[in-house]
């Protein structure tokens, strides 16, 4: 890339005036007018040199070679060295993405590695909430941004099929049907939307009980250990609960855009983790207390946890361990990015540390990441309460506030009309969640979200729509860039041609930091630009050599639009 090229020259310049830094780096300037890349190096070695900032920064310029990658270098107050790409790479870079299409924005930066992101880890028999869309979304994003850095990518899904949440639905189920006089042939013929809804109910019911009844808690916890157990007298209920909630979140990840290549499920977890941490019992990265089988966090700044209960039995943190070996053994990564909010980040934090004694080679390659909170005006949502918004109900709400905006009109097909309203209620959603920095919670405002004039999903979509009507407009089917006079392009051109250019190094970082918001970021900006452009510079009356050039602008900008549009899991479409 250009941007490494111009390092390297940066680099030789430091080292001729004196300065020998294997970490410079260049930043991207917030704005246009201080250059492509900025270079900080005069500040940082200032003292060392007993020289003025402005002064090292001019003897950097003095030695900076430009090759034909910068057509200006400048100096600013209080010592910051600026750094233009020549007109011609960012004008000849039209062509690149024409040529290129879907594909541009592609790099080789992980060519053969293997990357493996486990997301969304729906428990059966409880709500799919805004949570698990969360995780979903976060991690449908960053599996296809490593796609795009070229890495052979799996995704994973562990799902909660065991434990006290089963048992608490499993007895709301058995109450509610008792009371309302439903049966099991009842449940049957209901669809599986109907029967998600009567186990979330459910849940919430057996989840009050085991609060606030003393017999009602004993009930559960015995019924617990018959469904680990899988005792006759509810295997049919537990089996029948399990596929129906599958069969439910498929067709939710289906819809939102998502296909697994592997599936995990805490039942099967259990041996996996419990021979894990017994067989590392010798290397004393756990002790014995009490009993049980622990891991002394305070050691490492952290707290201890159980792994191992008094009774035997492994916990959440044997399973994740064993979890993490399942995965390794089915794919032997060179990345493992494990999706989850906030929540739990301590608690990975104690999982982690104990991987990372136990084997560091595979601890150095599993991270973390953590997303934050969806609040919406009621505030924090529980799925204990039964007062939620679930990932769907979310999307259809979204959806028939489309529907109805649309209908209103009379450009788009009545055929055609649910389709895109679909499209645009993802994109709202998404690029909502996504425009944050991972580990932040957001606030979702339903009327932000569908903004076609701020910082939204729609935005960008109604920008690339307008790309596409103004090709479609030109009736000019191959589009091929004329020879142009550079130093009379409008600013706005500039702007967009610069815009373009960063696409591919934004990919880069934000795979490499884990962050989908720079690629919000980068989008809406290029939106603004073009649409300030489309409003300043006529495309279609403009003269026949201005008019080529503008139309290859605007089908550079549509392309890059729906890549990184692709990028955050979300679709174009052709009307609005």
């Amino acid at each position: 890339m250009i941007k490494d090229k111009i390092l390297k020259n940066y680099i030789q310049a430091l080292k001729k005036i004196g300065i020998s830094d294997s970490q410079a780096f260049l930043e991207d300037p917030k704005y246009f007018n201080f250059g492509d890349y900025s270079g900080t190096a005069p500040l940082k070695f200032s003292k060392q040199l007993s020289k003025n900032p402005i002064s090292i920064a001019k003897d950097i310029k003095n030695n900076f070679e430009k090759d034909n990658l910068v057509e200006k270098v400048e100096v600013v107050k209080p010592g910051f060295i600026n750094f233009w790409i020549s007109k011609k790479i960012l004008y000849n870079n039209l062509s690149e993405i024409i040529n290129k299409n879907e594909s541009y924005g592609k790099t080789d930066i992980f060519e053969n590695k293997k990357v493996l992101v486990e997301f969304t880890d729906p428990n059966p028999f409880k709500e799919f909430h805004i949570g698990h869309l969360y995780s979903n979304i976060v991690g449908e994003s960053l599996s296809r941004i490593h796609e795009f850095m070229n890495a052979n990518v799996k995704r994973a899904n562990y799902q909660g099929d065991v434990g006290l949440h089963v048992a608490k639905s499993i007895y709301g189920m058995q109450k509610n049907m008792k009371e309302q006089n439903i049966s099991l042939e009842d449940l049957k013929n209901k669809d599986v939307k109907e029967k998600v809804n009567f186990m979330g109910k459910a849940y919430s019911y057996g989840a009050n009980a085991y609060d606030q009844d003393k017999n009602a808690k004993e009930e559960i916890i015995k019924l617990n250990t018959k469904i680990y157990e899988l005792d006759n007298s509810v295997k049919e209920l537990y089996e029948l609960g399990r596929k129906w909630s599958l069969k439910y979140f498929e067709y939710i990840y289906k819809r939102i855009g998502t296909k697994f290549d592997f599936y995990y499920f805490e039942k099967d977890m259990a041996k996996i983790g419990l021979k894990y941490v017994e067989k590392n019992m010798k290397s004393q990265v756990f002790e014995k207390n009490k009993g049980a089988i622990i891991f002394k966090g305070e050691k490492y700044g952290l707290h201890t946890r159980v792994f191992v209960n008094s009774q035997g039995l492994p916990t959440y943190e044997a399973k994740d361990l064993g979890l993490i070996s399942a995965k390794y053994n089915d794919f032997s990564y060179d990345l493992s990015l494990i999706i989850t909010d906030n929540e739990i980040k301590e608690y990975f934090k104690v999982i982690l540390k104990a991987l990372e004694i136990i084997n560091p080679e595979l601890g150095a390659k599993t991270h973390h990441i953590t997303h934050g909170m969806v609040k919406l005006k009621g505030g924090k949502m529980s799925s204990r309460t039964g007062n939620i918004i679930t990932g769907e109900e979310l999307i259809d709400k979204i959806k028939e506030n489309v529907f109805l905006i649309i209908k209103k009109g009379k450009d788009i097909p009545n055929n055609q009309i649910d389709n895109i309203s679909e499209k645009i209620a993802l994109s709202a959603i998404k690029y909502s969640f996504l425009k944050v920095n991972t580990g932040h919670d957001i606030t979702f405002d339903f009327k932000e979200s569908l903004s076609l004039e701020g910082n939204s999903g729609p935005y960008l979509q109604y920008t690339y729509v307008r790309c596409k009507s103004v090709l479609d407009n030109s009736n000019i089917d191959n589009i091929k860039l004329p020879q142009q006079d550079l130093e009379k392009l409008e600013k706005e051109e500039i702007n967009i041609l610069r815009r373009l250019y960063k696409f591919p190094e934004i990919v880069i970082k934000a795979g490499k930091t884990y962050f989908p918001n720079l690629i919000c970021n980068y989008l809406y900006l290029l939106a603004q630009e073009y649409n300030l452009f489309y409003q300043k510079c006529p495309i279609l009356k403009a003269d026949k050599k201005k008019k080529l050039f503008r139309l290859a602008l605007t089908k550079s900008v549509g392309i890059v639009l729906k890549n990184g549009l692709y990028l955050l899991g979300i679709k174009t479409v052709d009307k609005m």
